[in-house]
């Protein structure tokens, strides 16, 4: 890696299965440096830091700031993952890994901020992509992204000035559209009791939707099986087209919610791999089945985000925030 431009920060995106490492460049336009990108299998490590310490060997020299965006709600020093059993203390962490300062973020709050950074190659409109917006110095987006949980975050740019929405959003209450959708309620409410979005709308999510649609069907025990069935088994096919519109359904809710007439982005790991499904209109006619408000979502962009490590742009984004410095939009419509 050449010397930075600016300063080394260390990245870290913590998911329920992966946590993702790299480093930033606070100083380029491009301040995520891809060459630094290294996957740990959260299952290999008993703590976070053994985890990150892994990664810090493999440097050659030592970052003194950190930027770690966790999948859990951040609310003081201690940050319990919703999807694992890992804590992160960020006082704890400071001493352990070396560093002088360290920001710990919503995933979906780092993931949020690489909108201005995402170039053409890195995102796919799904459905019309629309005219900017009439406010080009407000924008509103909202990004909800399907994984290992739901996550949902916001994004404000106003004036060149950006602020993320920290959201648990994807344990609202699932809300169905049709009979079929209360029929799945209602077979899964005896095992959940409240069923929240993220019970049908993540990677466990698919296979309890599986489940509740094909009761009679012989179970099956992975999102993969269930995505990899859909070329040939009309059951999977079946779950995987409920899914994505009902991913529509609730990317709209939140376009409202969030008053996000700048861009709904959908992101999270399942994404790439539903993404002709997504495309084949489901997704798009829930997102604007919303009523007396169809004809303001018709004109909101959707949008697959397809860079592989959006959960680190966004997070090496915030380093170059924190650091006094300006973004420089790659295409995004931020």
């Amino acid at each position: 890696m050449d010397a930075p431009a600016g300063e080394w920060v260390l990245l870290a995106d913590v998911g329920g299965t992966n946590v993702r490492f790299a480093l930033a460049d606070t100083g380029s336009a491009m301040p995520l440096l891809a060459d630094s990108v290294r996957r740990r299998r959260v299952a290999d490590f008993a703590a976070f830091g053994d985890a990150a310490r892994d990664y810090l060997a493999t440097l050659p020299q030592r970052p003194r700031r950190g930027v770690f965006a966790v999948a859990g709600p951040v609310t003081g020093d201690s940050v319990q993952m919703t999807n694992h059993p890992w804590v992160l203390s960020r006082g704890a962490l400071l001493g352990e890994l070396a560093l002088d300062q360290l920001r710990i973020v919503n995933d979906f709050a780092a993931m949020s901020h690489c909108v201005p950074l995402l170039g053409p190659t890195d995102m796919q409109p799904l459905g019309a992509l629309h005219a900017g917006p009439v406010d080009a110095r407000r924008r509103t987006y909202a990004i909800v992204g399907p994984g290992t949980g739901l996550g949902v975050g916001g994004l404000i740019v106003d004036d060149g000035r950006y602020v993320a929405l920290e959201t648990e959003g994807g344990h609202v209450g699932f809300a169905p559209g049709d009979e079929i959708e209360l029929d799945v309620l209602r077979r899964l409410m005896p095992t959940f009791g409240r069923v929240s979005a993220e019970r049908v709308l993540c990677g466990s999510g698919l296979v309890n939707l599986h489940a509740a649609l094909h009761p009679h069907a012989p179970p099956i025990a992975t999102p993969e099986a269930i995505t990899a069935g859909a070329a040939h088994d009309p059951a999977c096919r079946a779950t995987i087209e409920r899914f994505c519109a009902m991913l529509g359904s609730i990317a709209g809710d939140f376009a409202l919610a969030f008053g996000a007439w700048d861009g709904v982005y959908i992101a999270g790991g399942l994404t790439p791999k539903l993404l002709d499904r997504l495309q084949a209109g489901g997704f798009r006619r829930r997102f604007e089945a919303k009523g007396r408000y169809e004809r303001v979502l018709a004109h909101v962009p959707t949008i697959a985000v397809l860079h592989e490590d959006a959960g680190l742009l966004g997070a090496a984004a915030l380093a170059v925030l924190d650091d006094g410095r300006m973004l420089a939009p790659a295409g995004g419509r931020a």
